[in-house]
């Protein structure tokens, strides 16, 4: 039985469908009872972006032009709010800003349009409910900083309780949160979670875009034999109503770093979210994982809905992500643990991962289930670059026995060179717990000091196809490749045991310049063209842009790159 490839195709489609309807909004025109000012500024796009880093890890990913034009008006009437501002004495509008960011919202969700907070330091929460507007009306609300300014929401003087967040999106739905610092949101008591945004209920076309997240955590000590009770977030959605759900969500362009997370993620899915695209975002330097796609987990009140599912994350940089020295993972610090993946998928179904680069992690991109009898499935995994992780490149399966699985996913056309740097052995490929129909081919591994490139330690491995890539190590004597726990010393052993990769090469990939982090391949490289057909991976370029599958017969480069 082959994976579920076009129903992946199918969410790809859809979600890509939605991205692109984003630049048709159009902004209502301005109410006549409005009493902001009735123009907005000149330059109502966020900040240039830096440039893209697609074959190296140089610069952050620029945001992406389907997803916000500078030239696309934001919504009006528009209310100003500045540090100096006054709720009692001002209107509003540019001349005589309000002062506090939820006395402008509040007024705007009544209408629709925007808010615009002038440059400065906010010792302020935001809080959404509902949608703006009349209703059955279409509006819109955003709240952004005001063009080259940036707005800080701060929560050094706020205290943290429950999920206390400095922005909470509660079933709200058309709402925008765009070019806003938040930061120095802490708590050192247990079971309080801070969280940077917060998204939950159920809505419909939320955006957070081009946000600078940072400095927002918990310290508490973790308690118990669990080490539990240490948690935060960056951006949290979690959709908990069922059957309505969390849809048409984007967050894109933002960037989240030094996060104390204890047992949570930096930016997470969790529940009944669907219909979503992360992209372009800049993840790094966090104490646990980077970002996660989350099922199982009873977020959702019916268990039907209860999984992050059909979406998108694309060309996010996703590096620094580790645990080692996260007191939730082991009291002893450093703990040893580097378990915190860049991109990590538990419990998720019919998502594409493509276009990432995760590098310096423990774990590159993980699609697991960390719940028994549940499955982690129907996931595409294709044209990233995954280098120079701590423990693995891209690892499937529960990580023992007591876990879940990886079912019916595809991963195709992926880079993945150099991980391990731990030398523990657990190579490019980590098959670990129960892993069925899955389809790995068109790919590159390469191996670290360590020689391993595939671990494969159970046998509850069903139904892999595994073919049309291509293997390297420094050494070829020292090379291993482990199927069903037993282990084989060179590639033939390996191919004829494992009776798989019968089209697959052992050979230098040819790398441009990996010691300046450059995968893409030189002119005669071994895996240039030399790939399988696949559909699935020329469904999307490669991360410079170029059509996947230009060899004869649609062969497409094996790795990420054309």
């Amino acid at each position: 039985m082959l994976p579920n490839i076009s129903k992946s195709l199918t969410a790809a489609a859809s979600i890509l469908l939605a991205a692109a309807s984003l630049a048709a909004c159009t902004a209502p025109s301005t109410s006549a009872s409005a009493v902001a000012a009735a123009a907005p500024p000149a330059a109502a796009g966020s900040a240039a972006a830096p440039p893209a880093a697609a074959g190296s890890a140089a610069a952050p990913p620029a945001a992406a032009a389907s997803v916000v034009s500078a030239a696309q008006a934001d919504p009006a009437p528009y209310y100003y709010v500045a540090p100096d501002g006054s709720d009692k004495d001002g209107t509003g509008a540019k001349a005589r800003p309000w002062k506090t960011v939820q006395r402008a919202a509040d007024a705007a969700m009544k209408s629709g349009g925007t808010v615009y907070l002038r440059g400065g330091l906010y010792s302020q929460r935001l809080k959404l409910a509902g949608e703006p507007g009349a209703a059955g009306s279409a509006a819109r609300l955003t709240v952004a900083s005001y063009p080259s300014e940036t707005a800080v929401l701060d929560g050094t003087n706020l205290s943290a309780s429950d999920k206390g967040s400095l922005i909470e999106l509660d079933g709200a739905s058309r709402v925008t949160i765009r070019g806003l610092e938040l930061r120095n949101y802490k708590t050192s008591a247990l079971d309080v979670v801070p969280i940077g945004i917060h998204v939950h209920g159920a809505g419909r076309g939320v955006r957070l875009l081009d946000n600078r997240i940072h400095d927002i955590g918990s310290t508490a000590v973790p308690a118990g034999r669990e080490l539990a009770g240490r948690d935060a977030h960056g951006i949290a959605v979690y959709g908990t109503q069922a059957p309505a759900s969390i849809s048409d969500l984007t967050i894109a362009g933002n960037e989240l770093y030094r996060l104390t997370l204890g047992s949570s993620e930096a930016l997470v899915l969790n529940g009944n979210v669907e219909q979503f695209v992360v992209e372009n975002n800049y993840v790094h330097d966090n104490d646990n994982i980077g970002i996660d796609a989350i099922g199982f987990e009873g977020t959702s009140p019916k268990t039907k809905y209860d999984q992050a599912r059909d979406g998108v994350i694309r060309g996010n940089l996703v590096t620094g992500s580790t645990s080692v020295r996260n007191p939730s993972y082991g009291r002893r610090i450093p703990n040893g643990s580097h378990s915190a993946g860049g991109i990590y998928v538990d419990g998720g179904r019919d998502i594409v991962i493509e276009h990432n680069r995760t590098e310096r992690n423990d774990i590159g991109i993980e699609i697991a289930s960390e719940h028994a009898g549940r499955s982690t499935s129907g996931i595409t995994v294709r044209s990233n670059v995954v280098v120079y992780n701590a423990m693995t490149g891209i690892a499937l399966g529960g990580y023992d026995k007591d876990r879940g699985s990886t079912a019916d996913s595809i991963v195709t056309g992926n880079t993945v060179a150099y991980n391990d740097t731990l030398e523990w052995g657990t190579g490019q490929l980590y098959l670990q717990f129960d892993v069925r129909n899955n389809i790995i081919r068109n790919n590159i591994f390469a191996a670290s000091a360590s020689g391993a490139l595939i671990l494969n330690e159970y046998t509850e491995n069903v139904g892999s196809l595994v073919d049309y890539n291509l293997y390297f190590a420094p050494n070829a004597k020292q090379a291993t490749w482990t199927w069903k726990n037993k282990t084989y010393k060179s590639f033939a052993a390996y191919a004829k045991g494992s009776r798989g990769d019968t089209h697959s090469l052992f050979a230098d990939p040819l790398f441009a310049a990996p010691a300046s982090g450059s995968f893409r391949l030189q002119a005669g490289s071994p895996a240039s063209l030399s790939g399988i057909a696949d559909r699935v991976l020329s469904a999307a370029p490669d991360p410079d842009g170029r059509p996947r599958g230009a060899g004869v017969g649609g062969r497409p480069s094996r790795g990420a790159y054309e």
